[in-house]
């Protein structure tokens, strides 16, 4: 099992997104950076998420979430009507991936990008590199522990 991190703004899809959906899993698509991409093809089935709420007031991890369906073609790229839409990619060679996640928790408190930064056991985080814009980043399991040690769990 792999764990990971995955950025989205609460009004595209938040932690309470996943929750309400429960227990269905939730298309976790539009990624367009080749890097994110790439990180998302790894995911396996069975993989555990942290859920962090950026481009908003209260950036930080809000939950977690589980891989239930690998890596698969986004369908939004094929859509001219999404904002996702890409007109070079081709159906017989998809340039983007789309993952199926699962609410698994949401935390009783948001835990804040600045709490995350000073903690020691976090900095090799991607996530608190300078300049990291990353949608989707692995998190090894020693951070995974540290984040949901300081989030009470």
């Amino acid at each position: 099992m792999a764990y990971w991190l995955m950025k989205t703004e609460p009004d595209e899809c938040s932690i309470d997104d996943l929750a309400n959906a429960a227990p269905a899993a939730v298309i976790w698509e539009g990624v367009r950076n080749y890097q994110a991409r790439n990180f998302m093809r790894q995911m396996q089935v069975g993989d555990e998420v942290l859920i962090y709420h950026s481009s908003c007031k209260m950036i930080g991890v809000a939950g977690t979430a589980k891989v239930v369906k690998a890596a698969y073609s986004d369908p939004t790229q094929f859509d001219s009507q999404s904002s996702y839409f890409d007109a070079k990619s081709k159906k017989e060679n998809p340039r983007w991936d789309a993952v199926d996640v699962k609410f698994v928790q949401k935390f009783k408190q948001l835990l804040p990008l600045d709490a995350i930064k000073a903690m020691p056991a976090l900095q090799e985080l991607a996530l608190v590199k300078k300049g990291n814009r990353l949608s989707v980043m692995p998190v090894s399991e020693a951070e995974w522990r540290a984040i949901l040690g300081a989030a009470g769990i």
